[in-house]
């Protein structure tokens, strides 16, 4: 009989419960050595907070931003320094620090506009006591460097107000409609003057001498008068200005070929200024080197000072002469008896120096007594009197100064000057021919040559 199949599954073995155990605990501390590393991962990498935008731990800026100051890279380490600052790790009086430095740092790269704001960034981000006198002193040097004195004269007032909540130059000193000009707004339209009026000269000043210029001119118009008729005339050009462009006059043909006669005229002058301000740099040796090879410039003559009373004759000056001998005082014996009603009531002083040559102050055109008076000690009276075109003289000698060599020190201003308006004059005439070479200028003199006589217009020969 044959044996039948069997389709029954086979029944399962039951699994060891240890082998089970083990592999729980297995997969447990798998997971755990996973986190475990991930966290140790998560410590050591930077948060978000940490990091900065150049991808730097905010510490790491902090110490490279430092070393490119120290190194001199001052533009570059006030970006580093703002690149910190804007790290959210950071506490308000660390950022009002970091703002400070990009400030310094940017200044010392010589752009003071920019560092004036990183200032302002500090004090706005936190008002540290710290930092109050160094700013105070940072931003009225960045505004002197500037030039802007105008603005600075309203941030001192802003600094040391009593009051800070009322801004200094704040005040409205006139209105066009709903337009409103404060004296801020009025200094820095006057400044804007000033360096307009001396754009044509500041190539040929010294910072220096540039930066006291500009005080000195801006000083004229602290009178509240002076302040005021400024005003007024800017006002009348501004009106008359804003009725031209309503009227369409810009449009019109004519105005469009005087501005552009005018824009051709400014860029040309503006030019030429850049020009000579970067080829023109006067040193100590430069200075000196031209008044040592001038010297004889600077040479102040002999001069005099005298007295003298006018008489109308020989006579009259004769007696005056004996009365002077027998001891009376000279500037009495003017004031009774000179004839010159300019210098009487002075005793016969006369302000003006007597130097060599012809002409006396007070007297004219006298070479005799000129020549007398250098040839006199002083104090003396001379001892006879001149005869002149305005009667006789008799001229007593006050002071008398030898001819003086001037110092460098004293003449220095006019050595500089003088170099400059040299130095001037060298660097425009290269530069214009430059330019003349480079547009290939052809000037054809034989056109604008005057035309020869014609047969008509030559004159007749004497037969």
């Amino acid at each position: 009989m044959a044996e039948k199949l069997d389709f029954s599954l086979p029944a399962k073995r039951p699994q060891s419960s240890i082998a089970g155990t083990l592999t729980v605990l297995l997969l447990v501390a798998l997971t755990a050595l996973a986190v475990a590393n991930l966290v140790a991962t998560v410590r050591n990498r930077p948060t978000e907070t940490e990091q900065t935008q150049s991808g730097l731990a905010a510490d790491q800026v902090k110490a490279l931003a430092t070393r490119l100051d120290q190194r001199g890279l001052h533009q570059e380490a006030a970006g580093l320094w703002r690149d910190y600052a804007a790290s959210p790790a950071l506490t308000e009086a660390e950022r009002a620090r970091a703002f400070f430095h990009a400030g310094v740092s940017l200044e010392k790269a010589g752009q003071f506009a920019q560092a004036i704001e990183q200032y302002y960034r500090s004090e706005a981000t936190a008002a540290l006591d710290e930092l109050r006198t160094q700013i105070n002193t940072h931003v009225k040097q960045c505004f002197e460097s500037l030039g802007n004195f105008a603005a600075l004269r309203y941030e001192l007032m802003d600094r040391t107000s009593l009051n800070p909540s009322d801004a200094a130059g704040s005040k409205v000193v006139a209105e066009i409609g709903p337009e409103k000009i404060t004296e801020a707004q009025l200094d820095a339209i006057v400044q804007r003057g000033i360096e307009n009026q001396l754009a044509s000269v500041k190539a040929f000043m010294s910072p220096e001498q540039l930066s006291e210029q500009k005080k000195r001119l801006l000083e004229q118009y602290r009178a509240p008068q002076a302040k005021q008729q400024f005003l007024q005339s800017w006002l009348a050009q501004e009106i008359l200005y804003r009725q031209a462009l309503d009227e369409g006059l810009a449009d019109k043909p004519e105005t469009k070929q005087v501005l552009a006669d005018v824009t051709r005229g400014v860029l040309s002058q503006q030019l030429m200024d850049e020009k000579l301000a970067s080829k023109i740099n006067l040193t100590e040796t430069d200075l000196q080197t031209y008044y040592s090879a001038n010297k004889d410039k600077y040479v102040e003559p002999a001069k005099a000072k005298i007295s003298h009373i006018r008489l109308a004759d020989e006579d009259r000056a004769a007696d005056a002469l004996k009365r002077i001998g027998d001891g009376e005082d000279f500037a009495t014996l003017a004031r009774e008896l000179s004839e010159d009603e300019a210098t009487k009531s002075a005793g016969g002083a006369i302000a003006e120096d007597v130097l060599g040559g012809a002409y006396v102050p007070g007297i004219g055109d006298a070479n005799e007594v000129n020549k007398a008076i250098f040839a006199a000690d002083s104090p003396a009276v001379l001892p006879q009197a001149f005869q002149t075109d305005k009667g006789w003289e008799i001229v007593r000698v006050n002071e008398k100064h030898p001819e003086r060599q001037k110092p460098f020190e004293e003449v220095r201003q006019q050595v500089t000057q003088e170099l400059l308006r040299r130095k001037q004059q060298e660097v425009q005439q290269d530069y214009i021919k430059e330019m003349m070479d480079k547009y290939n200028v052809i000037v054809h003199t034989s056109v604008l040559a005057p035309a020869p006589p014609t047969d008509s217009q030559e004159p007749a020969t004497q037969k």
